[in-house]
Parts: C-alpha cells; sequence; structure tokens
C-alpha cells in the first residue's frame, strides 16, 4: 500500500530528526529529543467519501491525517521530517479508533472525535490547534476571535498560518474557522472540503 521503507532517502531523514532534536519548537507531546527517536510511526489509508485519506499514529494518538488534496507523498514526506525512517511501519490495525471514528463523522453520526491525539508542533501552533478543539460541531468563528482566543488578538495572520499548519484537519477542526466577513477562506485542503464539511455538519445551509 505504502512505498518501500527501502526507498526512503534515509540520510535526508537523519538530517531532519538532527534538526529537529536541536529545535524545541519541532518537538512532540513529550519535549524528549532521544523520545523521537525511537517513537513508531503506524500508518494506513483509506476510502472516505471526500475521497482517500492517510492516516498516522504514535502510541500517544493520532498525528498526521492527509485529505485527498494533500498527496501520498507530502504525507510520508511530513512524517519523513519528523520521525525516524525506520520507526514508520505500514498498520491499519493501530489505526482501526481513528478510521471508525472518521467514517462515522462522514455518515454523520459522530459530532466529537474522542481518539487520541499526538499534536507535533511549536508551541504557538500547538496553542492554536488546541483553542480549535474546543469549537463544537456544526458552529463557525472568524480567524480575529480565534487570535483573540489565543490571546494573540493582532496576530491573526500568524493564527491563519498554525492553522494551514494543522496535521489533523477534520479531527482538530480548522475547518470551522472563516474570514472575517464570513467567507471560506484560507483552508489548505481547500475550499471546495471545508465548504462539503461545512455543510455536512449543518453550519452552512445545504
Amino acid at each position: 500500500m505504502f512505498e518501500p521503507v527501502a526507498t526512503l532517502d534515509t540520510a535526508r531523514v537523519a538530517s531532519a530528526i538532527k534538526r529537529r532534536q536541536k529545535t524545541d519548537g519541532m518537538k512532540g507531546g513529550s519535549g524528549d529529543s532521544e523520545d523521537v527517536k525511537v517513537t513508531k510511526v503506524y500508518c494506513t489509508s483509506f476510502d472516505s467519501r471526500i475521497g482517500r485519506i492517510y492516516v498516522a499514529s504514535t502510541d500517544r494518538g493520532v498525528c498526521k491525517v492527509s485529505v485527498p488534496r494533500e498527496a501520498r507523498r507530502d504525507f510520508f514526506d511530513w512524517l519523513k521530517q519528523r520521525f525516524d525512517v525506520d520507526a514508520i511501519t505500514d498498520n491499519r490495525a493501530r489505526n482501526k479508533e481513528v478510521i471508525d471514528q472518521l467514517g462515522r463523522y462522514f455518515n454523520g453520526t459522530l459530532a466529537k472525535f474522542t481518539c487520541p491525539v499526538d499534536l507535533i508542533g511549536t508551541p504557538f501552533q500547538i496553542r492554536v490547534w488546541k483553542e480549535l478543539l474546543k469549537i463544537p460541531y456544526g458552529t463557525t468563528i472568524t480567524y480575529r476571535y480565534l487570535a483573540k482566543r489565543v490571546c494573540a488578538p493582532s496576530a491573526s495572520q500568524a493564527v491563519g498560518r498554525a492553522n494551514g499548519a494543522n496535521p489533523l484537519p477534520i479531527i482538530v477542526p480548522c475547518h470551522r474557522v472563516l474570514g472575517s466577513d464570513g467567507s471560506l477562506v484560507g483552508y489548505s485542503c481547500g475550499i471546495k472540503t471545508k465548504e462539503f464539511l461545512l455543510r455536512l455538519e449543518g453550519a452552512i445551509l445545504v
């Protein structure tokens, strides 16, 4: 299903890992650089109502979701920049819970994800993503209001960039953030996908 591990650029991976160990902002959930070296990553993919979705999880929880606009290569590049290539394995069973919850979300029978997540980003990004998790199903807020909620009212653009870097679209609902005029802007997964998700949730008229 996935490209063979042997084909991955191990030199590039090693370099990326070293950069991450030196950069506090790129540490994962535990903040322990030694832990980054040995963290196992379990990957798989499945077909959804919006196309093929790739998911990856660590033992802490799901860490990456790629919706169809993001290519498989981009998905693996994201993983290779953050984890040891030898730790990345194809394992559907370890992602069963997140696949099941995403399936129920697309069927309209799940409004709140309860699967564990492993947020990997800078402290500011993680602060923004945690605030996104508080936006209720079927509702929306603006980027300006989100900036106020993370105590950075003059940093709407930085908040927008954090939204764009969200590694867990749908689960961390960055699609629920709109422009100041209510327009569907700033969604890295594509405006059509954003509109579909908001219609699915009843946040905009069908």
